[in-house]
């Protein structure tokens, strides 16, 4: 008897499109892409009227940090390290020089800020400075302003100042502006 020779059995390639198909939109739907995130900075609306002339500042209510190429601070011109930062800034926002503040409990010092609504923190960074550094300097910054919201909010109505209601929050950042000006960062290499 004669045998017949099978032959092998095709594997149906139709539906090999289908599942590639499948399997790329898988992949591209469960896979996370990295997002870089930066700095979270709301910048203040422009003014609907330009003053012709800008207000005139006192030297002593402008708060002066430098950050060279080498990480180094330059803070009213004397060397401050990092850690001195936040307390130096607390106590130049929270002089009220000129008594006008009710709610500041500052040394009264006639040569500081005249009071926290005129305090201005100016910033200015080497393009050699570090992210890492220039990171630091605005967290402290930041939180030198936060400490003495927070610390008002505790005196005023024995709550954190996040535990208020964002009219009394406000109320509060009334007080104590944060006033952060950030200056073109300069290549001096120093």
């Amino acid at each position: 008897m004669a045998r017949k020779k099978r032959g092998v059995p095709e594997i149906n390639a139709g539906s090999m499109a289908d599942i590639a198909f499948l399997l790329l939109i898988f992949f591209l739907v469960t896979t996370t892409m990295d997002v870089d995130s930066g700095l979270a900075r709301k910048l203040p609306p422009i003014p609907e009227d330009l003053p012709e002339t800008p207000p005139q500042l006192k030297e002593k209510n402008l708060f002066i940090v430098l950050v060279n190429a080498f990480d180094q601070l330059l803070v009213e011109g004397e060397p401050m390290s990092l850690e001195n930062l936040r307390s130096s800034a607390k106590d130049f926002l929270d002089n009220n020089g000129d008594g006008t503040c009710t709610d500041c409990r500052g040394r009264r010092d006639p040569a500081s800020s005249d009071n926290p609504d005129k305090a201005i923190i100016s910033l200015q960074n080497d393009r050699g400075t570090s992210y890492e550094m220039y990171v630091a300097v605005q967290n402290e910054l930041a939180a030198a302003y936060n400490e003495l919201r927070e610390e008002l909010a505790q005196r005023k109505h024995g709550k954190s100042y996040d535990e208020l209601t964002p009219a009394l929050q406000k109320e509060i950042r009334g007080v104590y502006p944060q006033k952060i000006s950030e200056a073109e960062p300069k290549e001096t290499g120093e």
